[in-house]
């Protein structure tokens, strides 16, 4: 059954709390997944979520923990003591936990590491700790299941009951020599029907996709996403197995970049969401509408330079709107599907001459069916003909030149290393704005004798 968060529940939830009644709260909350229970914390001020987690059992709490914003999660546990932090983070994956120590000061950190029960554990997250959290080690779990290639099935089996009781899901097993160095992968359906006897050496397959722990966090995500993986080893410089990421922590490398290309593109800078402070909020969003400010504050004067022209044919003032809002979205949607094939790093590479070629065909085509519309409408309310064409031809070359501004920008900002999201929205709509009132004006004067 989906769970719907209301107002009512909440409100219920809040006043069981109140009512300190932990036996009803227990029993509602053993009928949501922990993933529930985490939107409904979120909806709670600080001490009586914390109330509330406590009740829960430690694993169930864990999980939940683990799946709070690390944002809000931050503040939640600035009540937490150290001792209180440990008992989740010893159930927790080395990956996530040392997402939440990351989180901390490093008193904080440091106690909690020490207050560990589980001392392999505690050596995990300090292997952990160095990595930069968007490189594949900063992305990988220590737990993993191993083989080494020279056991039988029989052997295999026995150890691997044995390491698979810290490891939550096992996709595979990875098999490494004598140093550790990873040679390749074993399903458990072949280790399954094998004789027992049958040495893991027989029965691996070489052909297996690994990647360092130096690689970017996008590298990985392209990786797992182009073949399909559930899991995905790291390895050092030297190839010995390191640990491995599992799909779940790569949807949350993807989530995170396609909602930061997506407040991009909408001209907002930084990580911010609806919930944040005014400030916060006003800050990521100020930067790109000062520069569609000044970009319509120098549209305007640009207008203002023709005002002559629009004292001697005022129709003309009525199609500066459509002039400069074809221009934007012909941009917009240009900039958007480029930045789409840059993303997609699964194909090859088409040249810079091949994208404009296309995008030339497209304007073409655009351009044409938009004009010659405008061109009939212009007739149909009893403008001159000469208006008309000046009308439909601006709007062919604003096609024309938006389409090239929105393929050449992107692709520029990505060969200089720059995020060419921000190349979309504010920036590419306030500059064809100014090349659309150029052309337009221009070819009135040349037109109309001006």
């Amino acid at each position: 059954m989906n769970f719907e968060l209301k107002k009512e529940y909440v409100d219920h939830i809040q006043e069981l709390i109140e009512k300190q009644d932990a036996p009803t709260l227990r029993a509602e909350m053993e009928e949501l997944y922990p993933a529930d229970v985490t939107s409904l914390l979120d909806e709670l001020d600080t001490e009586p979520a914390r109330y509330l987690l406590n009740l829960l059992d430690t694993k169930v709490g864990a999980e939940i923990l683990a799946g709070i914003d690390p944002h809000d999660r931050r503040d939640f546990l600035k009540s937490f003591t150290s001792d209180e932090i440990a008992r989740y983070v010893n159930i927790f994956d080395s990956d996530d936990a040392v997402d939440l120590l990351n989180e901390q000061p490093i008193r904080i950190r440091e106690e909690v590491i020490a207050l560990l029960e589980d001392r392999e554990q505690a050596r995990f997250i300090l292997d952990l700790l160095h990595y930069d959290e968007d490189v594949a080690g900063g992305l990988m779990q220590k737990e993993l299941v191993k083989a080494n290639v020279n056991w039988t099935v029989n052997q295999c089996i026995e150890e691997l009951r044995k390491q698979a009781e810290d490891v939550e899901k096992v996709y595979s097993v990875y098999v490494v020599d004598d140093n550790d160095r990873l040679l390749g992968v074993l399903s458990l359906k072949r280790i399954v029907l094998a004789q027992k006897y049958t040495l893991i050496e027989s029965l691996y397959d070489k052909d297996i996709i690994f990647v360092e722990t130096y690689r970017p966090a996008e590298e990985v995500a392209e990786l797992m996403r182009r073949y399909d993986m559930d899991s995905l080893p790291v390895v050092n410089v030297q190839g010995r197995l390191l640990g491995r990421i599992t799909i779940d922590d790569v949807v949350d490398v993807i989530t995170e970049q396609a909602s930061s290309d997506t407040l991009a593109m909408a001209g907002i800078t930084g990580e911010v969401e609806e919930d944040d402070t005014v400030w916060r909020q006003t800050r990521a969003r100020l930067p790109w509408l000062l520069v569609g400010m000044m970009g319509g504050i120098l549209a305007a004067k640009f207008i203002s330079f023709f005002e002559g022209d629009l004292v001697i044919v005022p129709a003309m003032a009525a199609f500066i709107p459509i002039i400069g809002s074809t221009g934007g979205n012909v941009g917009i949607q240009t900039s958007s599907i480029i930045l789409q094939s840059l993303a997609d790093k699964s194909g090859l590479d088409t040249g810079v001459w091949q994208r404009l070629v296309r995008m030339f065909g497209v304007a073409l085509i655009n351009g044409l069916i938009i004009s010659i519309i405008v061109f009939g409408f212009n007739l149909l309310i009893g403008n001159e003909v000469q208006l008309a064409m000046v009308v439909s031809s601006a709007l062919v070359s604003v096609v024309f030149l938006a389409s090239f501004m929105g393929t050449v920008t992107p692709i520029l900002l990505d060969k200089l290393g720059i995020n060419p999201a921000v190349a979309s929205g504010p920036f590419i709509t306030t500059a064809n704005d100014l090349i659309g009132y150029g052309v337009y004006f221009g070819l009135a004067h040349l037109l109309l004798d001006l």
